[in-house]
């Protein structure tokens, strides 16, 4: 933690920093660098990190949620898939928070490929994620990093309002039951889109996270995570429909359902995640035909 003696970036100097590495931002990458020093600062507050944390940041990009993170954390791991700016980012850290640059880790790979990252276990994840690959990137280090806590991410607004959707509301789908595998989600705010640079063509969100553990079940997460992509494939069908390619027949989808105190009428987007959970669970133990 360096509570002093880091300059965060402005938009002057991302703009410099952008033109000395020739960097002209991809929607492919998702890449639109935040220029304001408050939207970081308060991404930060909102994430209730502190000194005691270990915190991995996906998609640094020029560093400037990278500073503002150092200025209160123990230690950031910057995970970077852009090579040029994974290159540059202990540079930019050493420029603008020469004392805290010994607390930061560079990690230059996809984030979807990550299985661990080096160093003590991570405990928070703060990220302005590539809207682009959000929801997998999320999914994946809440899946391969199980000492993360906490977290706060910033998404496209769309997609912060399905990953903290509730059962019945309109936005309620795959990533929201996926999500609620892992974590308590809820939505922690809005964002300008005039905070970046180049301006995105969408909104964007703030979504906050808590692990806790999963639902009680015999089944595999992955047989539960089956399950989910089954019912919401055609979100209009009747469950006992829905599921029927997977049971191996609308009888035995049925079945399954009755035992697992779900009617066989519904459809997936009023049941919660423990719901699935005792689907995928019925499933698996129904005789084979």
């Amino acid at each position: 933690m360096v509570e002093a003696g880091v300059r965060l970036l402005g938009a002057t100097d991302v703009r410099r920093l952008a033109a000395e590495l020739d960097l002209r931002p991809t929607k492919q990458r998702g890449q639109n660098f935040v220029i304001d020093a408050n939207t970081v600062r308060r991404i930060v507050r909102e994430s209730g990190v502190g000194p005691d944390d270990v915190v991995v940041e996906v998609g640094p990009g020029l560093g400037s949620l990278t500073l503002a993170l150092l200025e209160v954390a123990r230690r950031v791991v910057a995970i970077e898939v852009d090579d040029v700016l994974s290159a540059r980012l202990a540079e930019t850290v050493a420029e603008f928070a020469p004392e805290a640059a010994a607390a930061l880790e560079v990690v230059a790979a996809d984030a979807l490929r990550v299985d661990g990252v080096p160093g003590p276990a991570p405990t928070a994840l703060v990220a302005n994620l590539p809207y682009n690959v959000s929801v997998p990137v999320l999914l994946h280090l809440l899946q391969v990093l199980p000492s993360l806590e906490r977290g706060l991410v910033m998404v496209q607004a769309e997609v912060a309002d399905r990953l903290a959707a509730g059962p019945g509301s309109r936005t309620y789908g795959v990533p929201s039951v996926k999500a609620a595998w892992y974590a308590d989600v809820r939505r922690a705010g809005a964002v300008g889109r005039n905070v970046f640079w180049p301006a995105p063509n969408v909104d964007s969100g703030l979504v906050a996270w808590t692990r806790r553990e999963p639902p009680a079940t015999t089944a595999a997460r992955e047989q539960v995570f089956a399950v989910v992509d089954a019912a919401f494939a055609q979100r209009r069908k009747q469950l006992r429909a829905a599921l029927r390619p997977l049971a191996g027949s609308g009888e035995a989808a049925g079945a399954a359902l009755e035992a697992a105190g779900v009617d066989p009428t519904a459809r997936g987007e009023v049941l919660d995640v423990a719901a699935f959970a005792r689907i995928a669970e019925a499933l698996a133990e129904a005789p084979q035909a």
